[in-house]
């Protein structure tokens, strides 16, 4: 996985300071096609945030979803999404879910694309 970009929120909740890094990560997955194993690009995200007090960690949490979709700007609109409304890496999936399922449909787009070329 590459990070192509990286987001940073500062927030502050009493004495504990919260940064959050929102991620656009790029990878290759593999699909069958015909019989055949294709390369395919693809984009997904990943938020972590760390806890701090008086300048030292003392929580870090994570998560990602690795290949929402081969269409970068899709994925990068989910990531501003998430970015403006400070999601926790703890709801990522649950904000995510549904157009993870809606994107799923672009690999077999790309997929055609490939194939018809």
């Amino acid at each position: 996985m590459l990070v192509v970009e990286n987001l940073v929120m500062n927030t502050k909740e009493g004495d504990k300071e919260c940064n959050y890094y929102y991620r656009l990560l790029k990878d290759e997955v593999t699909l069958n096609y015909g019989g055949e194993s294709i390369e395919v690009q693809a984009y997904g995200i990943e938020i972590e945030r760390q806890d701090r007090i008086d300048g030292n960690i003392i929580n870090i949490e994570r998560d990602y979803v690795k290949c929402i979709s081969p269409q970068r700007y899709k994925v990068h609109k989910l990531l501003k999404l998430l970015y403006n409304n400070t999601v926790s890496p703890v709801h990522l999936v649950d904000i995510l879910g549904d157009y993870i399922d809606e994107y799923i449909i672009d690999f077999d787009k790309e997929l055609m694309d490939i194939a018809t070329n």
